[in-house]
């Protein structure tokens, strides 16, 4: 085990990369904030059996890839593997319905799955998300899929599409399970091992599988729309009508259920061609029984969320433009080492007035202290020493054009403004 190298399946953010985060999360906030989603911060782990039962026992999700442990009192603990079960729990827990009928929350942390590390796909990957809680009409969930877009295009991702589907409810999806069933009972051999458990417990899952022996068998099974009750197809079809208002454009796969058990009625994905296989840079859709499931009332939601991961490699691929960090402005050097305690306290009056300042602090000769300022890219250079200094002035060099002048010293904030 070396332990220079981070654990498998997670990955460093530099320096050199942070300016995509920034960017990426700002825009996050901004717009959702816009739209009047507020930010929760739930805990980095909860009870294991709340992701057991909110995701579901045949995901997956809960099968293979929890981070799961015990507390001294051998109490089951589970990293978050998403977001959903989590704010659920958080909006049961603080009662958040009871001022508001319709509550509207957004997130932003890290989330845990032991999967098999690959391209946009870690075992700690960062996630954004975001909730309507209360709302059964189909406006809201045309609303969660707008608010999405809306930050993919002024982040400045493009050529995204857009995919919906429903996946219909305890009513009509029974009789589709039943259909999928005797679809794939005379394919079964021909199922991967994974498939074939999902066959017994939620043949749905069988459509999610990426395994290309499955999607030549799932390719031509039968789809859920024959089988939608008159709710389900009518709560599709405004939803439609809602993105069509927008002007939002997408496309419609009836094979599309995502890869957790509690979805309902509107499900949906985002896809970028820049990602390979993995190419979703965010899904959701409709969950109207997990706040009931989860204890609670029967309360209709809908949700969104997307890897932050996926979003700045499409980005990157994209050559998405981004602003950048502009640097440090002024560097102070000092010419004797006796004028360094000076230079700390002229640095901290140039902070405190907003603009980035930096120092040499391995007390090296001014020569290298100019050399350092280069290599910084610094738009001036303070000298402070000598002569100069027992005058109370010091000298301003812009680096730019190599000009100098002296200054007084309790014109510095000034001057370099």
């Amino acid at each position: 085990m070396l332990l220079s190298r981070a654990p498998k399946g997670t990955s460093d953010v530099l320096p050199s990369q942070i300016d995509y985060w920034y960017h990426t999360e700002n825009i996050i906030k901004e717009v959702l904030q816009v739209y009047g989603y507020r930010e929760i911060r739930t805990p980095a782990f909860e009870h294991t059996e709340l992701f057991i039962r909110g995701i579901g026992e045949a995901t997956d999700i809960v099968n293979k890839e929890m981070f799961t442990f015990q507390d001294r009192k051998g109490r089951n603990l589970t990293l978050r593997p998403e977001g959903t079960a989590p704010v659920v729990r958080a909006f049961l827990e603080h009662n958040m319905g009871r001022e508001n009928p319709l509550v509207k929350l957004f997130y932003l942390g890290n989330m845990f799955r032991c999967e098999k590390p690959q391209a946009g796909r870690y075992r700690q990957f960062n996630q954004f998300g975001l909730e309507a809680i209360g709302s059964q009409s189909a406006i809201i969930d045309a609303e969660i899929i707008q608010a999405s877009l809306a930050i993919y295009q002024k982040i400045g991702l493009a050529n995204l599409k857009l995919i919906i589907n429903s996946v219909g409810c305890r009513k009509c999806r029974p009789k589709y399970l039943e259909v999928l069933r005797e679809y794939f009972g005379d394919r079964r051999e021909l199922l991967c091992n994974d498939c074939r458990e999902r066959y017994d417990k939620n043949p749905l899952r069988i459509l999610d599988c990426k395994n290309e022996k499955c999607q030549l068998q799932i390719k031509n099974s039968p789809t859920i729309f024959e089988y939608l009750c008159e709710d389900c197809k009518n709560h599709f079809q405004k939803l439609r009508n809602h993105l069509e208002t927008l002007e939002i454009e997408y496309q419609v796969n009836p094979l599309l259920v995502r890869g957790l058990d509690y979805y309902t009625k509107t499900a949906f994905e985002i896809i970028s061609g820049e990602l390979g296989s993995q190419n979703a840079v965010g899904g959701g859709g409709r969950y109207d029984y997990l706040v009931e499931e989860l204890g609670g009332k029967h309360t209709p939601a809908v949700g969104f969320a997307a890897g932050i991961e996926r979003i700045i490699a499409t980005m990157e691929k994209q050559k998405v433009e981004i602003p950048s960090w502009k640097g440090i402005r002024v560097f102070v050097a000092a010419i004797n080492p006796e004028d360094y305690s000076l230079a700390l306290k002229i640095i901290k009056d140039i902070r405190e007035n907003g603009i980035s300042a930096e120092m040499d602090f391995l007390e090296k000769s001014l020569k290298a202290q100019m050399r350092l300022a280069n290599k910084l890219n610094v738009s001036y250079v303070l000298i402070i020493g000598g002569e100069e200094l027992k005058l109370q002035k010091v000298t301003l060099k812009n680096m730019a054009n190599g000009e100098q002048e002296i200054i007084n010293i309790n014109q510095i904030v000034e001057c370099v403004k």
